[in-house]
């Protein structure tokens, strides 16, 4: 058979994008009677229809989205397909904008923790080839540009954080310092160059800036220049906090400065003075 025409890719996406929320709403749901009805809509086989579901879970991993765990995400397929999921997206602009389901913390301080474990490196990195693929997609729709823009993860996300930074002071029997962790970005504005103002059980001052994506550990995000210069001037004390996940399970790893020692730092844009 051909190639794909792009009313395919948009019956197929949408199909996805309607299992994917029943998925992350925690609704079943029957991928065998999605793909029955999609052959009887695009007259492709019951394969075919399968590999194009794992394309759009790559296509979505690459944009810094979630995806149907269900299906693993394969890659090599086709710009045009980027296209349609990008156009599913511009069309149902609420869907970036989503928070996780509030889940029932039970009274647990294990509830507020967050799962935090080790950053990106390129030893776990995924091969060459699909490395690109998906920093490529990132880098045409802007996924980080995406995800600071979104005010309410942002918000979210460092929510997230306060509480897994009390959370873990009151485990350490801390609760003197519990008290004392503060919002900054909150409280004070967005110019301190980090978002939380909390400490280590020891009493060390921990200053902590929050980065959140609904996407994969390893989706690019912004760091202003104050940020970057507070980071390096408090090095002791500054960490960077990345969440990802967070529409299902948020998860987390943090950066220590410097920062250009784990991550490519590349200007996306120039301030312009008049001569």
């Amino acid at each position: 058979m051909g190639p794909w025409t792009d009313q395919e890719n948009d019956l197929i996406v949408a199909d996805y994008f309607a299992m994917l929320a029943e998925d992350i709403s925690g609704h079943p749901y029957n991928k065998a009677e999605h793909n029955r009805r999609l052959q009887a809509r695009i007259d492709r086989p019951r394969t075919s229809i399968e590999y194009k579901h794992q394309n759009i879970s790559a296509v979505l991993k690459g944009l810094g989205e979630d995806w149907l765990q269900g299906y693993k995400p394969a890659f090599n397929f086709q710009m045009t397909l980027v296209d349609a999921v990008a156009r599913w997206l511009a069309l149902n602009p609420a869907w970036v904008d989503r928070l996780p389901h509030p889940r029932p913390a039970q009274g647990l301080r294990e509830a507020a923790m967050l799962w935090t474990g080790p950053p990106p490196t390129l030893s776990n990195q995924p091969p060459p080839q699909e490395l690109e693929q998906m920093l490529r997609i990132a880098r045409k729709f802007d996924a980080a540009g995406r995800d600071e823009r979104n005010r309410a993860l942002g918000r979210a996300g460092e929510e997230r954080v306060l509480a897994h930074e009390r959370a873990v002071l009151a485990d350490a029997g801390r609760h003197d310092l519990v008290r004392r962790v503060r919002w900054t970005s909150q409280e004070d504005g967005d110019g301190a160059g980090y978002d939380i103002a909390s400490y280590e059980p020891d009493g060390r001052p921990r200053l902590i800036e929050v980065k959140t994506t609904n996407g994969w550990e390893r989706t690019p995000f912004h760091i202003t220049r104050n940020e970057l210069a507070v980071a390096d001037e408090r090095r002791a004390e500054w960490c960077l906090m990345r969440l990802w996940n967070f529409s299902r399970e948020p998860k987390a790893f943090e950066l220590r400065p410097p920062l250009d020692a784990h991550v490519s730092l590349t200007a996306t844009t120039f301030q312009a003075s008049f001569h």
